[in-house]
């Protein structure tokens, strides 16, 4: 009961309210975590670059190891910005520069504080190629007294020079079990009756998201209460009931296509191409019948995705076949 009451009076973002607060909480980065302690334990952390897919946990790590490093003096020594925000040189040569050449002492605790302070950027693979180049001669000037973690989707994005200066480190997307550990955990510290069938479809709508999943777990909860059932989940995400989305990829795949099939079966490309475009065309009239109501263009298609390449009837050659024909649609219906 003092917990529910607890909770009631915090009225922060469940993302935040639930972020880890040390590396021991991060989940199912281990590989990280571990490589994180041994660098801060011999007071040499490099420069880093934190990768993978959204909500899994790239921004709570590096916050979580910033306490660990600087303790009370965590405001002081950190200054954490969104690149998607500020994508341009200004903000490198204003805000960053002005923060980094800044020097900084070691004391303050009994071990002391290391000698350098920590820029944190966010999504920094928006940022353009000039701002990207101004942070790389930032990165080099100051790097006695500022170390950098930069934060992003896809690593590719980032400038060669940035890249090759920093340690790089992948996170994976979160495993199911170790979401649904969390998230019963959370539900059950805000009184919320989650039952299993719910969570299963909270986990197959986030992909691997865990603040996607607190997020929508949150707002199921304003919504509805405390009792959440699968039909509240895929209402509030804009998924497509699994019926649907069958009905739908399910065109592509024997028996409703024999003819497909045996093409793609024999890998004769050439007569696909024909009746792909058929298919394509009505792949496009029911995405569109998906629209009218209501469902997201990106949503029809990426889950009509996700359909084809669980299937086992065909190979990977003929799903790549098949996942750019059903793809084309996407532009028709946008």
């Amino acid at each position: 009961m003092a917990s529910s009451s607890a909770s009631t009076t915090d009225k922060r973002p469940w993302v935040e309210k639930y972020r880890p607060k040390s590396m021991d909480e991060v989940s199912h980065q281990e590989e990280v975590t571990a490589a994180l302690r041994n660098a801060i334990e011999s007071n040499n952390l490099p420069h880093l670059i934190f990768y993978g897919p959204p909500g899994t946990g790239k921004t709570s790590t590096i916050l979580a190891a910033a306490r660990s490093l600087f303790g009370d003096e965590l405001r002081s020594r950190v200054m954490e910005l969104n690149a998607s925000d500020e994508r341009g040189i200004a903000v490198v040569r204003n805000k960053i520069k002005s923060f980094a050449q800044v020097s900084v002492g070691t004391g303050g605790t009994s071990r002391g504080l290391p000698p350098y302070k920590l820029i944190i950027l966010d999504e920094a693979d928006s940022m353009t190629s000039d701002a990207q180049s101004a942070l790389r001669r930032t990165m080099e000037t100051y790097s006695k007294v500022t170390r950098f973690c930069i934060i992003c989707n896809y690593v590719s994005r980032l400038i060669p020079p940035i890249a090759s200066r920093c340690a790089k480190f992948r996170f994976k997307p979160l495993p199911h079990a170790s979401m649904v550990e969390r998230l019963s955990a959370i539900a059950s510290a805000e009184g919320v009756a989650i039952d299993e069938p719910t969570l299963r479809e909270l986990m197959r709508v986030s992909e691997g998201d865990m603040r996607r999943a607190i997020q929508l777990l949150q707002s199921l909860h304003r919504l509805h209460g405390d009792e959440i059932g699968p039909q509240a989940v895929l209402d509030l995400s804009a998924a497509l009931p699994d019926e649907k989305i069958g009905e739908t990829a399910d065109r592509w795949l024997p028996p409703e296509h024999g003819e497909t099939f045996a093409v793609c079966r024999a890998n004769d490309f050439s007569k696909l191409g024909a009746l792909s475009a058929s298919l394509s065309a009505l792949t496009g009239v029911l995405a569109s019948s998906l629209l009218a109501d209501g469902y997201p263009v990106d949503q029809i298609i990426a889950q009509m995705l996700e359909h084809i390449a669980a299937s086992s009837d065909l190979g990977d050659r003929q799903k790549a076949q098949v996942a750019t024909d059903i793809a084309a649609p996407a532009t028709t219906c946008s």
